[in-house]
């Protein structure tokens, strides 16, 4: 359950109010459950009367047999094992299903009425900054000359929006963020510790000492993006570095300039990417993945973790290893070498 000194009450709601309100593609098991009250949602393992919980995975079976949630939302086939006494929902994709149940409990926290927000103390906006209806900010937010805030959007505490850059509407940025030389699209997410549009890493070798390359491009981010806590998107040369449509970035993660990243795109924590690789539509990169510069991963590929890209990836195939190659090469080539290394059988020895 969450603890309430930081997330408020649910209201309670039927088990027909919140099929309602997600909509297509689920439904109850047994039509006499609508007027079943949830008061809360919750794990398998600590759920009790009044909460919804969810089976995704096949391996938390025997939770789900034992628990003592009030309702529960499985796949169809889950149905034969399910504990007597739990109300279930029934949905093909049972773990986004609670998401939305989730949400509808935990909704994102609104903004004030319409007619604008009363700022707090400290703020420092600039009177060329167009700021829109409904924005809310927190203490020692700074906006500069020329930028502007879309809508409906929410600014944390201590976050510095630069010169011109452009916030879409229903934004969320949160605590210490940096923004400069960009434009963000409508519904992204920024958490905390994100720095974008700054210097690329880039200059020119030589003899005598680095010499800096000006870098004069921006960076794109577009609608329902998410940017995870302490992710750095610097921004381009000459050109733009651009994050695609509904991709999700972790924390800690690391994206060059001139980088171009598709839509749907998921990259875990602590992924780098070298200036100028282009990531196609729906692209994967596991966790601590390192892609060099100036390479193409195809559309729908993935890469396992620690994974460490030094060349081109055709669309939708799946690598791993360092350097990165076809999975099944890796694996092949990681059981050829145990074999070659495994300690040789001593025939005088019992």
């Amino acid at each position: 359950m969450a603890d309430p000194r930081f997330f408020d009450p649910p209201h309670p709601l039927s088990l027909a109010q919140i099929i309602a309100k997600i909509g297509a593609g689920v439904e109850l098991a047994n039509a006499q459950d609508m007027d079943y009250i949830i008061r809360d949602v919750g794990a398998l393992d600590g759920a009790g009367e009044g909460t919804l919980s969810f089976l995704d995975n096949p391996k938390y079976r025997d939770q789900f047999r034992a628990t003592q949630a009030g309702a529960c939302i499985i796949h169809p086939d889950m149905v034969p094992i399910a504990p007597p006494g739990v109300r279930l929902i029934l949905s093909k994709t049972p773990y986004k299903t609670y998401a939305l149940a989730a949400q509808i409990f935990y909704p994102e926290p609104h903004s004030v009425s319409e007619g604008g927000a009363p700022q707090p103390q400290f703020c420092v906006i600039h009177p060329g900054a167009k700021i829109g209806q409904n924005v809310v900010m927190g203490e020692f937010v700074t906006i500069a000359e020329g930028a502007e805030i879309g809508d409906d959007s929410r600014i944390e505490s201590h976050t510095s929006i630069g010169r011109g850059v452009v916030i879409g509407r229903g934004v969320r940025i949160g605590n210490n963020v940096t923004i400069s030389h960009a434009v963000i699209g409508d519904h992204t997410r920024l958490y905390p510790g994100v720095r974008v549009g700054q210097d690329g890493f880039g200059f020119a070798i030589d003899p005598a000492g680095y010499v800096k390359v000006p870098q004069l491009g921006r960076v794109i981010i577009e609608d329902h993006v998410e940017i995870g806590a302490n992710t750095t998107i610097d921004r381009g040369a000459t050109g733009d570095t651009v994050i695609g449509r509904g991709t999700w970035i972790d924390n800690l993660v690391q994206i060059g300039h001139n980088v171009k990243i598709g839509r749907g795109c998921i990259l875990v924590s602590q992924v780098g990417i070298a200036g100028s690789s282009v990531l196609e539509d729906y692209v994967v990169l596991g966790g601590q993945v390192g892609v060099a510069g100036h390479l193409k991963i195809g559309k729908m590929a993935r890469v396992a973790a620690q994974s460490g890209v030094t060349k081109d990836i055709p669309a939708g195939q799946e690598w791993m290893g360092y350097p990165a190659m076809p999975m099944k090469r890796y694996l092949r080539q990681s059981v050829y070498l145990a074999k070659m290394t495994s300690p040789r059988s001593d025939s005088g020895q019992n």
